[in-house]
């Protein structure tokens, strides 16, 4: 196994193609995205299920190295501080197969 860096952001789904053109501006090798997520916050509760889409969150996980998350996380914070969301970096272990 390999250490690496996870990191996940959370933000509200009309800002996912802004997240993903920031990850394919610094270089990140690569990403899943999961949405419709449910959950609470300083922004009230999300359920996942609104009719147009405009009120639901996603989650962006990227699997990469230190000096890539770091960069990732600098990149990120003018969309957030904007926007609102969330960003963690943790450390992880990479299967490699």
């Amino acid at each position: 196994m390999t250490p690496c860096k996870r990191v996940e952001i959370i933000i509200d789904e009309p800002l996912l193609r802004r997240v993903l053109a920031v990850l394919d501006d610094v270089g990140a090798p690569g990403h899943t995205v999961y949405r419709n997520l449910t959950g609470s916050g300083n922004r009230g509760t999300r359920r996942g299920d609104e009719l147009t889409g405009v009120f639901n969150n996603c989650c962006v996980v990227v699997a990469c190295e230190e000096r890539m998350a770091m960069e990732l996380a600098e990149a990120l914070r003018p969309v957030l501080k904007r926007s609102g969301g969330m960003c963690l970096i943790s450390d992880a272990l990479w299967l490699r197969h």
